[in-house]
């Protein structure tokens, strides 16, 4: 897992240059048009070599589709900053948010004594490296071995603004989970207070004065008798909701020994954040993030 420490260049000025395509093509044909009369071998360097930027993000796909009004960037003197590494992928940024996807396996944050492998780490790296000075304030986490979407602010302001009003600015956050079992209803809604142990093991009760109030929507979408596809939609969100929600159900989530999981099929805990939908907390854009199901969800 790395990702770059280098720092730009400073005593050489960017020579940036923006263009809009007025009908839908692919990148590589419409950097022929614009860059003309430079020849294919140098225009695909400049994009393989990561020059390019489309609506904000560092791409080197040649074949990548393009609408009528999106922003093409070239920074041809210096290449774009990208986020590298095998645990993390860049979704989106500006200049307040990164968003990006965390595979299975990596810490949101530090705990105990890992203090480098973990997504915020990465992202904080990224962040340092393109100007010297920002860095990744997390507004909210996902367990270790649950996959998915992450928001990351890039200042305290915006992270503040996430913390104190979360359910005012998130829309939609679904998963999708692997479970023992076939819950008895194909759809419907658990409710209860989460509270946690002393061995820091949370569980469900229906006395409001011992735990925090959680709702978690589910619908089956599909199973083999032994386990079910389950989706579900969070209404609130507590630590491992979902997993004491599911194990409530008799349906733990397979991988999860811990909740009562007796199977681990794929090694990991198969739970994984496919959307989220939020209000950006700046510009008030209404942003939607989708992730495929992974393919060893195949129930």
């Amino acid at each position: 897992m790395k990702t770059s420490n280098r720092r730009r260049p400073a005593n050489k000025p960017d020579h940036i240059e923006v263009f809009r395509p007025s009908e839908q093509t692919t990148l590589l044909p419409f950097l022929m048009q614009v860059l003309a009369p430079r020849s294919r071998t140098d225009i695909k360097s400049v994009l393989a070599h990561s020059h390019v930027k489309v609506n904000g993000q560092p791409t080197t796909q040649f074949d990548q589709e393009l609408n009528a009004g999106d922003e093409v960037v070239i920074n041809f003197t210096h290449p774009f900053l990208t986020l590298s590494s095998r645990m993390v992928r860049l979704m989106y940024e500006d200049d307040d948010l990164v968003v990006i996807e965390k595979q299975s396996g990596l810490l949101t944050v530090p705990a105990g004594n890992n203090k480098e492998k973990t997504a915020q780490k990465i992202v904080d790296d990224y962040l340092y490296a393109s100007d010297g000075h920002s860095h990744a304030f997390v507004c909210h986490r996902l367990d270790q071995y649950t996959s998915g979407i992450l928001i990351f602010a890039k200042n305290s302001y915006v992270q503040q603004l996430f913390r104190d009003s979360w359910t005012s600015y998130v829309v939609e956050r679904r998963y999708v989970a692997v479970c023992e079992g076939v819950p008895a209803e194909s759809k419907g809604e658990v409710k209860s207070y989460l509270a946690e142990n002393s061995a820091m093991k949370v569980y469900s009760t229906q006395d409001p004065e011992k735990g925090k109030l959680s709702v978690t929507r589910y619908e089956v979408l599909s199973d083999n008798g032994g386990y079910s596809l389950v989706d579900i939609q969070l209404l609130t969100g507590r630590k491992n909701q979902i997993r004491v929600h599911m194990s409530d159900l008799g349906c733990p989530i397979a991988g999860d020994r811990k909740y009562g999981a007796k199977t681990n099929p794929c090694g990991r805990l198969m739970l994984h954040n496919y959307v989220l939908q939020f209000f950006h907390p700046i510009t008030r854009e209404n942003l939607r993030f989708e992730l495929p199901i992974p393919k060893m969800f195949k129930v």
